[in-house]
């Protein structure tokens, strides 16, 4: 294989790679994940410090959490718009 064709071969893996970095990134799988952790962890928290309804209290970090998820796509949208423009290119 020629320099260009190596060089080439490990553009096409970085991207595979970084693709599937940004698809984790924005998986529902990933906000699940952090979200029961959260809730695992404030209920543990809650329950040791002696809190009344701590399954139901723990819920307040997980929906902040869940929320602050939804709206990032819409607030990086506007940024991307209004603060990126025109950056990166000549």
């Amino acid at each position: 294989m020629s320099d260009i064709d190596n060089r080439l071969s490990a553009i096409e893996l970085r991207n595979a790679r970084v693709e599937g970095d940004k698809a984790w990134e924005t998986s529902w799988v990933r906000r699940g994940s952090i979200a029961l952790t959260t809730y695992i962890c404030a209920v543990v928290l809650l329950s040791a410090l002696g809190g009344n309804g701590a399954w139901l209290n723990a819920l307040v970090p997980v929906v902040g959490y869940v929320l602050s998820t939804l709206s990032l796509p819409v607030l990086k949208s506007v940024w991307l718009q209004n603060c990126w423009k025109g950056r990166g290119q000549s």
